[in-house]
């Protein structure tokens, strides 16, 4: 079913919000300062563009400079990835079929926002950190 959903989401928004991000991406890493902003937001391109079957968890190792990066990003960039995903959600949940797919727009609204401190992880593993020889603590 994931996979159905996200061809049918790379049709109607998943290409132009990767797009979108990827813009945003390449504008970020004009300057030297903006470099980690831009792999964030190539790190949710991709995301963006095949979002069924992951998820976003925090990372706990995420600190203060996190914080202060978020803060800089939602001036930046993270206003007009929000509002794409608003409208494209919108636009979706005017179908019976598409409103799954808003939904998942509204779940990429805080990540747009916010997106550092953050890991995109597979729905079947979600935690950060916890993949293959995890010993548990």
């Amino acid at each position: 079913m994931k996979t159905i959903l996200n061809i049918i989401w790379l049709v109607f928004s998943g290409f132009w919000l990767f797009l979108g991000y990827l813009a945003a991406g390449l504008i970020l890493c004009v300057t030297i300062i903006g470099i980690p902003f831009g792999i964030a937001a190539f790190r949710i391109a991709v995301y963006a563009l095949w979002p069924f079957g992951r998820t976003v968890v925090d990372r706990r190792d995420a600190g203060a400079p996190s914080c202060v990066g978020n803060v800089l990003w939602l001036i930046l960039a993270g206003w007009w990835l929000a509002l794409g995903h608003v409208v494209t959600g919108v636009a979706q949940c005017v179908t019976i079929i598409g409103i799954p797919l808003g939904i998942a727009n509204f779940k990429m609204i805080p990540l747009s926002l916010l997106p550092l401190g953050k890991e995109i992880v597979p729905t079947d593993q979600p935690h950060p950190g916890y993949g293959y020889g995890y010993q548990g603590r």
